[in-house]
């Protein structure tokens, strides 16, 4: 039976996975002072990091419509697995809901179904993985659909950032620890909550420690969730995501490594020299 996996343009693709024809992104849009930009093929990484540091206000971005979702639904597929953005940071999974139950309404013996990543960029990534994975092997769809949020209840995602503006601009920070982590060269280690909303799990000072610290997090939490596979967006940091990756193999050879270059919104978020990582 053929499928389609419907993902918001949060989810960061590897190139194989652009290459597969199994995906179709619906493009969130950014506003940057008087400017729209909307995340999709055409945007340049690095013109947007010049716009969003010479902002004079806090960039901020736009969900997909239902429309936009509605439209992408009928795309002739025997299967239609939707992947969205954490509904707890953004109205993605509610308008790809409200798209959804039309959809439904029309087409009762639909095979569609909606999945709240309770994540983003990596994390997204690493649930459309599981999918492919699941339909390769000929998997019932209510059986896949069910592994697939077992997989989300488990799964881990984590990073630290370089540029904590952003999150201090939208209040993700208090003033506080934004000065005192510039000031001292803190790097904060951030995470995912099991609902999908940001907390801070660690902390270093100085970038070497911090990439120790976030090595040796990553290696324990695949040890004790006995993952095979992560998933590591960079933003603008090829080579620190490389040399992680080096690190994290010493300790667990046969880990499955994927990496990918942030879009828009992640890089939005994440910030110049963001890394995050999911498992």
């Amino acid at each position: 039976m053929s499928y389609k996996i419907i993902v918001d343009s949060c989810c960061d693709l590897t190139d194989e996975m652009r290459a597969s024809g199994v995906f179709i992104s619906v493009p969130l849009s950014l506003r940057i002072d008087d400017a729209e930009v909307i995340d999709d093929e055409n945007l340049n990484q690095a013109e947007l990091l010049r716009a969003i540091a010479g902002a004079a206000g806090c960039p901020g971005s736009a969900c997909p419509s239902p429309g936009d979702y509605l439209a992408r639904y009928d795309c002739g597929a025997d299967r239609v697995y939707v992947v969205t953005l954490t509904s707890k940071l953004s109205g993605s999974y509610a308008s790809a809901m409200t798209a959804a139950d039309l959809y439904m309404q029309e087409h009762p013996d639909a095979q569609l179904r909606v999945f709240d990543s309770r994540s983003a960029s990596a994390g997204e990534t690493l649930i459309a993985m599981k999918i492919m994975e699941l339909e390769a092997q000929g998997m019932e769809f209510e059986a896949l659909c069910k592994a697939v949020y077992r997989m989300i209840a488990l799964q881990e995602t984590v990073f630290v950032l370089e540029d904590l503006s952003f999150l201090q601009k939208n209040g993700r920070l208090t003033g506080l620890k934004a000065v005192l982590a510039k000031a001292l060269h803190v790097y904060p280690i951030l995470g995912a909550t099991p609902e999908g909303t940001i907390q801070q799990v660690g902390m270093a000072r100085g970038y070497k420690a911090a990439m120790t610290a976030f090595c040796e997090q990553i290696v324990r939490r695949c040890q004790e969730l006995n993952a095979g596979r992560l998933v590591m967006a960079q933003c603008n940091c090829a080579d620190r995501a490389e040399a992680l990756a080096a690190r994290i193999l010493e300790k667990l050879p046969e880990l499955e490594i994927h990496t990918v270059c942030t879009g828009g919104i992640s890089t939005l978020y994440a910030g110049n020299k963001g890394l995050i990582v999911s498992l």
